[in-house]
């Protein structure tokens, strides 16, 4: 049943979705990450990395819900079922229990590295089939390497 009809070709439509579809669950899983170091991240920069953390939570989740959005408006509907994110999410993560703050930016810098590298590739699938939909890839992506920047420069000269 299609509830929206979108003006893209089906091709293009089919495309776009799977981008969408695949940004939405690294968002959602991205968000996850971030609020488990949150609530563990332990250590003499606890303060500024657990506040850090909750900026990138946020992000990740305004993010997923234009990218969801963005897919409805296409007439798929997006998939944010937890089911559907431990079946398909595969950026890095941290482990269990409390996380070393020189260690929860690592984890979050490889994860924003992660999915900053799939987002490029999405942004080039969509180059033809949807500028729209290439256009919040991009502005995405922007906003993700400046949390990974702002990461990065955490664990200069390379504590982890």
């Amino acid at each position: 049943m299609t509830v929206v009809r979108s003006t893209l070709p089906d091709e293009a439509r089919r495309v776009s979705s799977e981008a969408l579809q695949e940004t939405l669950v690294d968002l959602l899983g991205l968000s996850l990450i971030g609020k488990q170091a949150h609530w563990n991240v332990v250590g003499p920069r606890f303060r500024s990395v657990h506040l850090q953390l909750d900026e990138v939570v946020s992000a990740a989740r305004t993010h997923a819900d234009t990218v969801a959005e963005r897919a409805a408006a296409l007439g798929v509907p997006p998939d944010g079922r937890p089911e559907t994110i431990a079946k398909v999410f595969s950026l890095p993560a941290p482990a269990e229990g409390w996380l070393r703050d020189s260690e929860a930016v690592a984890v979050m810098t490889d994860a924003l590295g992660a999915a900053v590298t799939r987002l490029r590739e999405r942004i080039d699938a969509t180059e033809k089939a949807d500028l729209v939909t290439q256009d919040l890839l991009i502005s995405i992506t922007a906003d993700l390497e400046k949390q990974r920047w702002m990461f990065e420069a955490e664990n200069f000269p390379g504590e982890s």
